[in-house]
């Protein structure tokens, strides 16, 4: 797997420079002429010595150092060294006073020079790196003694914005003051607000800082007429009504936040800005104008995934992002995975369909999705080919909020534990999705919550059926930048209907197993079985997951988890065969999700089931 991927990506492997590419973005290593492009090259050593006990600050200190971070890299020329020194004493500077510490002192010496002693166009020995040495003495940490706000902001409590009597009075904490002030001012809907004064005092002698933050807020003026500029082919209109930014509503940061996130979410644009006016108009309104730039209308695209029980899957879609002016989307997609685990083609998974989006259908706040998917599902538990139309609507109730109903009519033909049948079902899904994840990609923090209900009627048995399912993820942080991640998510089913489970299409019948619910299984492993030994699916299931999410460093992170599941031939869930899996995982963070690997086993396999299993793909398992 990890020949084919350096095969496909393009990584550049020559002499001792080497790098590796994913989609333009260089994963690890170094172009080959990385930094030896610089004309007249000086090259330089550097010892940066703090005098602190306080590993944070250490550890700050250095991070700031470019002339530390970057010492593998020549500078251009000898003036290049001094002009690097005087920024790196400005940026260090600048992290003590972000520490609180206004008293502290940073020394450069060039060549034993300090660099406030040499001429305008020094020169140093090049018969080695020149070395330069950087003293840090930090001082002592400053805290608030006064705290003064005044303006519009004089009502406000100092304690809540981190500046009580006696806090570490860091210039990042008095800058955030200032900025969430202003924000807090417009969010009651006053879009000129700004801050009039930001005074510091520090006091050498008892090592104490004065504060004084003073706002204007200016009139309250709602939103007023909204333009719409820089659109070819998207009809402005829409554009203005998919906003929500609707003429006379409360000015709101949050509110043109908010309608940037989702007018770029549509794919139609490659840049959304949102300009607010520079004066209210005579009616005391607002007006906005929203400027956009269109992408490609067309576009297409390969993925790929990989696991040992699984085995290796392709896909591949072209699509259309604004058929009629309106953001409507068509996609033509196939796929066939299982790819490696048979030799018999006839065995394989295949998918294509056609799907048709539509945003903003009947209600800014509504999608209609109409689509048609044919395929075939071949695990070991049963055979399927089916054809699948549906049409639905889905609906946002607020941010994190979304309803949706749809109707689904769909023709299978199953070969399994209960023979050959065809079944004709109608359904009607309807979900609600609560999701208050931090990041969608890469959650630390957060939850989301589904559920869902299914009825439906199987037509040539005469079969009325319904399936009710629910999650619950859950994400807790710990420690500095959220260095490990307590991940947790708890699912469940419950399939009514039918005279026998076999009156209901194996696709809609309840396994587990597999990189979606319990790994180190088979996909669809975990079932009731019959006494021939096959598969026949469930009535109810459970499963729960539990991840510790560790980085390692910036990019780099483990995570240990186990994963447990039951699937019952009962209505309600029987816990006497719980299968569990454990193993780890490697994640690697890109601008795009983090890359996984997941290795896990099997902690009570079936006879003759699978011994492990070995999962890859894009952003976390959930």
């Amino acid at each position: 797997m990890v020949v084919a991927a350096a095969a496909a990506f393009s990584p550049v492997l020559i002499g001792d420079a080497y790098a590796f590419k994913l989609f333009g973005i260089t994963i690890f290593g170094k172009e080959e002429d990385e930094g030896e492009q610089v004309p007249d090259p000086v090259r330089y050593h550097v010892d940066l010595r703090a005098d602190t006990v306080d590993p944070d600050l250490k550890e700050a200190l250095e991070n700031s150092s470019r002339l530390l971070s970057d010492q593998k890299l020549p500078v251009s020329g000898d003036l290049g060294i001094v002009v690097k020194a005087r920024d790196d004493r400005e940026r260090l500077i600048a992290t003590l006073y972000e520490k609180a510490r206004y008293g502290g002192l940073v020394t450069i010496t060039i060549d034993g020079r300090n660099i406030d002693d040499l001429p305008p166009n020094p020169t140093f020995d090049r018969s080695g790196p020149i070395p330069v040495t950087v003293d840090i003495a930090p001082g002592p940490v400053f805290k608030v003694r006064e705290v003064q706000f005044g303006g519009d902001a004089a009502n406000h409590n100092p304690a809540d914005y981190d500046l009580a009597p006696g806090a570490e009075a860091g210039s990042l904490a008095i800058i955030r003051a200032g900025d969430k002030i202003v924000e807090q001012l417009k969010s009651e809907g006053r879009p000129f607000a700004k801050l009039t004064e930001r005074k510091v005092v520090a006091d050498h002698k008892s090592d104490t800082v004065d504060i004084v933050l003073a706002a204007e807020g200016g009139p309250v003026a709602p939103i007023g007429d909204v333009g719409v500029t820089g659109e070819k082919t998207v009809k402005p209109a829409f554009i203005q009504r998919y906003s929500r930014l609707n003429k006379g509503e409360a000015y709101s940061p949050e509110a043109l936040k908010k309608a940037g996130e989702r007018l770029r979410a549509l794919g139609v644009f490659s840049s959304v800005t949102i300009h607010e006016g520079d004066a209210l108009a005579p009616d005391g309104t607002l007006p906005m104008t929203i400027e956009v730039s269109e992408g490609k209308r067309r576009y297409f695209g390969v993925g790929a995934q990989y696991s040992t029980t699984d085995g290796f899957g392709i896909q591949g879609y072209w699509g259309h992002r604004n058929l009629f002016g309106e953001a409507e989307t068509l996609r033509i997609e196939g796929a066939v995975s299982r790819l490696g685990e048979t030799t018999d083609v006839g065995s394989l998974d295949y998918s294509a369909g056609i799907l048709f989006t539509k945003p903003g259908a009947f209600f800014p706040a509504a999608t209609l999705k109409a689509g048609i998917v044919a395929k075939t599902e071949n695990p070991d538990a049963y055979n399927a080919t089916l054809v699948t139309a549906s049409l639905g609507l889905s609906y946002e109730l607020t941010d994190q909020d979304t309803v949706s109903a749809s109707g689904e009519l769909s023709w299978e033909r199953d070969d399994d534990a209960f023979g050959e049948n065809d079944y004709l079902t109608f359904t009607l899904p309807i979900q609600y999705d609560r999701d208050a994840r931090d990041d969608k990609f890469n959650p630390t923090e957060g939850y989301r919550a589904t559920f869902s209900a299914k009825p439906g009627y199987e037509i040539f048995n005469a079969t009325p059926y319904a399936a009710f399912q629910g999650s619950i993820s859950g994400y807790l942080p710990f420690g500095q930048d959220d260095g490990l991640v307590l991940a947790g998510k708890v699912a469940a089913g419950v399939l009514i209907g039918g005279d026998s489970i076999g009156d209901i299409p194996a696709t809609q019948r309840f396994f587990a197993g597999g990189g979606g619910s319990v790994r180190g299984y088979s996909y669809q492993e975990i079932s009731p079985y019959n006494d021939n030994g096959d598969a026949t699916g469930g009535r109810s299931y459970v499963t729960g997951s539990l991840e510790a999410r560790i980085k390692i460093t910036d990019t780099i992170g483990i995570v240990p988890f186990i994963d447990v599941g039951t699937v019952s031939d009962s209505t309600f869930p029987g816990f006497s065969d719980i299968r569990a899996g454990a193993g780890a995982g490697i994640r690697y963070a890109t601008p795009f999700g983090p890359l996984r690997l997941d290795f896990a086993m099997p902690l009570n396999k079936y006879e003759d089931g699978t011994d492990y299993g070995i999962y890859a793909g894009i952003g976390q398992s959930f």
